[in-house]
């Protein structure tokens, strides 16, 4: 779950994807990827010895975070670096970067040919989106995927905000959203947009898209995401939790603000419903399966190379950052030092999560920050595959 404009000084350097969620506890909630700052830097160095990441996590720790876990791969190579309060084989709630285990389901029905991501949303979800300007009869399947439906964010209500994101949070933290309750609240706004004539990060989307999941495939989207990607690919730590509040572990807690100010009391937020995400937010994993899955994903181990090629189609996300592109539920970018990498990134409460890998799935990197008022986490980034 992400959001623009982070009313957060730690990360005003890091302007994130998703244009428009107000200052609030919303801003890290369903984050989409994250938009580093443009810098010159010299080429990256053939094979990293991690110090570089090593010192990004160390700087995340000494400004507030409380305990931060990356891991990366290259080539035969592994290594996990810690900091603070953190175990190498935590598991964290991943926020966003379930939009790319719901994309990858749909792209897999496309290529069996139970459904096509240009048919209409209104075709598997007949009259749900209809309202204040909304038509699932103009709005296909791979606009949702993409984000450029032009459907107003959910997680944008003011009421959703205040309830879920701010000190509401622990009256109602414990509280179950239906995806078609999310659904509504979104369509109680106007577009933002007409559908694909521009691009804005959109929670609504992916529920929307577990929903139609769960049409195609007559059962909940998390069943599809177990069975079709969680179980082939032996990811032990990885688990889909619908309504089940607890977290398995091994975890660390999960500490949060509750507002958009870095000062003020720390809460323990571990404990949540993760029925405020859905299918756009509520998985659970490590370092070590989320490398495994984007790796496996970016090298054809889960679709065929058809639908491969339609998941890397990316589409511009501003004209102020060329070198950021979204395709189907993953984003991509140009790190300074001109390494291409493919993945997402993902926030929830106490919660922030990168996943990028190389596009041929020979250097990779996943880790987490237990905080989401402070750090850098595209400094972990920028430091691993580029070696600063």
């Amino acid at each position: 779950m992400s959001a623009v404009r982070t009313a957060r000084a730690a990360r005003t350097a890091r302007t994130l994807l998703a244009a428009g969620l107000v200052a609030g506890l919303a801003v890290t909630a369903l984050a989409a990827p994250a938009v580093a700052a443009e810098a010159a830097g010299p080429a990256a160095p053939s094979k990293s010895d991690h110090a570089a990441t090593q010192r990004a996590l160390d700087a995340a720790v000494a400004a507030g975070v409380p305990g931060a876990v990356a891991q990366a791969r290259e080539g035969k190579d592994r290594w996990t670096g810690t900091a603070g309060e953190r175990g190498r084989n935590d598991r964290f709630r991943v926020g966003s970067i379930t939009k790319t285990f719901t994309a990858t389901v749909l792209l897999q029905l496309q290529a069996e040919g139970r459904l096509d991501l240009d048919d209409p949303v209104e075709k598997w979800l007949p009259g749900v989106v209809r309202g204040h300007g909304n038509d699932g009869r103009k709005i296909t399947v791979r606009q949702l995927l993409n984000h450029t439906s032009g459907l107003y964010s959910y997680t944008e209500d003011p009421d959703f905000q205040a309830r879920v994101f701010g000190p509401g949070f622990l009256e109602h933290r414990y509280d179950t959203w239906t995806p078609r309750q999310l659904v509504d609240l979104a369509l109680a706004h106007e577009p933002d947009f007409a559908p694909g004539t521009s691009w804005r990060y959109s929670n609504t989307n992916f529920v929307l898209a577990g929903m139609i999941v769960e049409k195609v495939t007559g059962r909940p989207y998390g069943k599809a995401v177990e069975n079709r990607i969680i179980k082939p690919l032996k990811l032990r730590a990885t688990s889909v939790p619908g309504t089940d509040p607890r977290m398995p572990g091994p975890h660390s807690p999960a500490y949060s603000k509750l507002t958009a100010e870095a000062d003020g009391p720390t809460y323990d937020v571990t404990e949540l419903n993760p029925s405020i995400a859905a299918a756009a937010g509520e998985m659970i994993s490590d370092a070590n399966d989320l490398q495994t899955f984007y790796r496996a994903l970016l090298t054809g181990r889960l679709l065929p190379r058809a639908e491969t090629r339609e998941l890397t189609t990316t589409v511009p996300v501003s004209a102020q950052h060329p070198d950021h592109r979204y395709g189907l539920g993953i984003s991509w970018q140009k790190l300074s030092c001109g390494k291409e990498i493919w993945g997402h990134g993902g926030g929830i409460h106490g919660s922030i999560s990168e996943a990028y890998t190389t596009r041929n799935g020979e250097h990779s990197l996943a880790g987490n920050f237990n905080a989401d008022w402070t750090g850098d986490t595209q400094a972990v980034i920028e430091a691993e595959f580029c070696g600063k």
